[in-house]
């Protein structure tokens, strides 16, 4: 050993001395603060731990109490209490009456999310009211909504005509569909009351909210996403009301899991902590498991300050030992240099580094084969992207074609042109059959006919809705003739005779009318689902056009889709778009129907509402202005005429889509100004990027770059560029300063750097341009 060191040069010895001298010092001493911050961070952990948990409980039981006070605001409620005690069920007019329940329901809807999913029984009517609808049978509700195991029967006995008071069915499979989409299942807890609230023994009405499991694991979901274990709640009898990756601890609940009494609320089990928090409210178990590694962040700290403290020394003792080597053996390490640069090919160390570049060379092109393997995976899942995307189209999703293309251009698809129309084919003949070879068969009827479509116009998007439907969009470039409309149509018919021929597929058509708007391809897709729905009705063969379907008049036509629709309208000022939408709205109630003088008072009703909820989120630049909106809109009469109404709400829409615009372009002008006085202030700080910037100014790098792109003509970098510049110009006017000097002033890191940009941007160098002046 003592020859081996004796073999090193003076240049390695005093290298290794003084590493190993500052190396040892700040490792002990971490070390032992390592060691030492072991036993506070558990104890202190463990505290964090149980009062995370406490707080979840405190806010899922203030959840709870909000349901109830729910039910007990419903049990005074007047409108539903008339319905309950009406002695005349059958009275006519008493539809308006649920008809206003369930838009009061619509709003307490809103109010919660835990309040997302619930129904009201009535039992003088027999009828169930949601907030989205009214079912006249509670048959129709069961078979969109209902328990898993639980018959129809058992569900009217044990819910609809048994008495509740503050009742909690536990953890249970509930299934919901709304219709549109596919059947929805999740675990969630059901709570039950009857209505009213003293009616021990003959309740009139019920009310019954179905609370999802992942809304009542929201706040425990947090422990576990921060400490990667798991949590539980349980009721008094022990049934589960939620869990989180506890069935796969194989724990003993009875044994090993605290009981959350006082003296037993944690213990740790195979290297986890396990706490455990009982209710005064209800009794329920709040319990969670934490690997024990997972909540030591404390010491983890330290160990993260010594490492750096570690490493700081080690890179200081590194220098002291080359300052030692090199002023002690210059003229040795000269020699030795040149000797390496001679023979470092033929010296053992070659294969070393060629070793080296065969590692990194290796990785590099695993990495290659993985980013190839990668861009395959994402190229396979394009189809069900874009299929996705249609549908997002087919209901409504994007609320402007700026929307639409950034979405379109993602997943490399082109819909062609803005406007067209939208069939629904349906494949007869399957009606109540969902085996599984029913089921291939279907799936293989519908490849033929996408194919089939495809090949027959390219540009076609197309999509499945369901088992036995396909969803057709018939894009098209510029206005069509009736006649160009009327051959797609021929066409379409003769394929599917040729399916029928080739294949004995028989297939049903609802075509909607045209839309005029990407965004509008919602209304196209509904009113050809109408027209699939009246063709089948009414046993037609061949296409069933919306406009040959019965319109019902006796309601008007206001659908929340558009409401929401023209909210958001109005939110980004794009008054076109708010006009074509109102547009629509007075065309549908006042040409396609005939309302009566009550549903035209309430149409305009609603209308005035959305202006009014527009007005109250506060959107509006000038308050002002706001207020005159809101003065006008609560005075407008219904009995002023069609076109008048129509009138007066255009010029709201102008007017709060107007002010809209001048904020925002008010916010954008502000955000530049900001910009560049953050420049002019800081442009000699080096580290001045455009995270920095972005930073400074609250917005997100895109956007800044891109604003600042729009509102100056010129990259937000280049900009920055040609302030130093101009402000170096100034320096070597006044002759005082160096170049290398004159480069830190003005933000450059190197002189280097600030000669090829002073170049680039002036064609000289500074030197030069020093010359030049003198």
């Amino acid at each position: 050993m003592h020859r081996k060191w004796a073999s090193f040069s003076p240049v390695y010895q005093r290298f290794l001395i003084s590493y190993l001298i500052v190396l040892i010092i700040p490792l002990i001493a971490g070390y032992a603060a390592y060691r030492s911050s072991i036993d506070v961070a558990e104890s202190s952990s463990i505290e964090n731990s149980i009062m995370n948990l406490n707080l979840s409980k405190q806010i899922l039981e203030q959840r709870l109490m909000e349901v109830r006070g729910f039910t007990k605001q419903l049990a005074i409620n007047e409108e539903l209490n008339q319905l309950i005690v009406d002695p005349k069920p059958f009275d006519p007019n008493n539809v308006y009456g649920v008809r206003r329940m369930q838009r009061n329901l619509a709003n307490y809807s809103n109010t919660n999310d835990y309040l997302s999913n619930f129904f009201i029984y009535i039992k003088n009517y027999n009828l169930i009211i949601t907030p989205s609808s009214v079912f006249v049978r509670p048959e129709h509700f069961y078979e969109l909504n209902q328990f898993a195991d639980m018959s129809f029967s058992n569900w009217k006995t044990n819910l609809l005509n048994k008495t509740h008071f503050n009742e909690i069915i536990p953890l249970r499979t509930y299934t919901r569909n709304d219709g549109n989409t596919a059947p929805r299942k999740s675990s969630s807890i059901t709570f039950l009351q009857s209505l009213p609230i003293n009616s021990f023994s003959n309740p009139q009405a019920m009310v019954s909210v179905v609370i999802n499991e992942a809304k009542i694991g929201e706040t425990l979901n947090k422990i576990v996403q921060q400490y990667g274990g798991w949590a539980r709640i349980t009721d008094n009898n022990g049934e589960t009301i939620y869990s989180n990756g506890f069935e796969e601890t194989g724990l003993n609940p009875t044994s090993e899991i605290p009981t959350g009494l006082a003296g037993d609320t944690s213990r740790f089990v195979n290297g986890k902590l396990l706490i455990s928090i009982r209710s005064d409210l209800n009794g329920w178990l709040y319990t969670a498991g934490l690997p024990k590694e997972a909540f030591m962040d404390k010491a983890r700290m330290i160990k993260r300050v010594t490492s750096t403290l570690l490493i700081t020394a080690s890179i200081l003792g590194l220098l002291i030992g080359l300052l030692l080597a090199y002023r002690s053996s210059k003229p040795i390490h000269r020699l030795l240099t040149v000797f390496r640069e001679q023979d470092y090919p033929n010296s053992s160390n070659s294969s070393n580094s060629n070793n080296e570049y065969d590692f990194l060379a290796g990785n590099i092109t695993n990495l290659i084969v993985n980013n190839k393997l990668l861009e395959k995976e994402l190229n396979d899942q394009l189809p069900l992207l874009r299929d996705a995307f249609i549908k997002r189209l087919l209901v409504g999703e994007f609320y402007s074609l700026r929307e639409i293309e950034a979405v379109s251009s993602q997943i490399d698809i082109v819909v062609r042109g803005d406007q067209g129309y939208v069939a629904l084919l349906k494949i007869n003949g399957y009606g109540g059959m969902d085996s599984e070879d029913i089921l291939q068969e279907l799936s293989v009827a519908r490849l033929i006919i996408k194919q089939a479509l495809l090949e027959m116009d390219s540009d076609l998007l197309v999509t499945d809705l369901g088992s036995d439907k396909i969803a057709v969009v018939f894009p098209q470039v510029n206005e069509a003739s009736i006649d160009i409309i009327h051959s797609s149509e021929a066409g379409l018919l003769k394929l599917l005779n040729s399916i029928y021929t080739q294949y004995l597929l028989s297939i049903s058509i609802g075509m909607g009318s045209k839309y005029s708007v990407l965004y509008d391809m919602s209304r196209s897709f509904n009113e050809a689902q109408n027209a699939l729905e009246y063709g089948l009705y009414i046993g037609a063969d061949g296409i069933t056009h919306y406009q040959d379907t019965i319109h019902e008049t006796a309601m008007y036509y206001y659908p929340i889709e558009y409401e929401q629709r023209l909210l958001n309208t109005l939110k980004a000022g794009e008054y076109e778009e708010g006009r074509r939408i109102m547009a629509l709205l007075f065309s549908r109630n006042f040409e396609e129907r005939d309302l009566s003088y009550e549903m035209t008072q309430q149409f305009i009703i609603e209308l005035k509402g959305t202006l009014l909820k527009s007005i109250e989120q506060r959107i509006f630049h000038n308050e002002a202005l706001a207020e005159k909106i809101k003065n006008h809109v609560v005075h407008v009469h219904p009995m002023e005429g069609v076109a008048q109404h129509r009138l007066i709400f255009e010029t709201f829409i102008r007017e709060i889509c107007d002010d809209i615009v001048k904020k925002e372009s008010d916010i954008r002008n502000e955000t530049v100004y900001a910009v560049f006085r953050h420049i002019k202030e800081h442009y000699p700080d080096p580290e001045l990027t455009l995270y920095r910037i972005a930073e400074m100014v609250g917005k997100p790098e895109k956007y800044i770059s891109q604003l600042f792109k729009e509102q100056t003509g010129e990259h937000l970098s280049e900009y920055l560029e040609l302030v130093r510049i101009k402000k170096a110009a100034e320096l070597l006017l006044e002759n005082q300063l160096t170049i290398d000097e004159i480069s830190l002033n003005v933000g450059y890191n190197s002189a280097h750097s600030f000669r090829r940009a002073f170049k680039r941007i002036k064609g000289i160098s500074p030197s030069s341009f020093r010359q030049t002046l003198d």
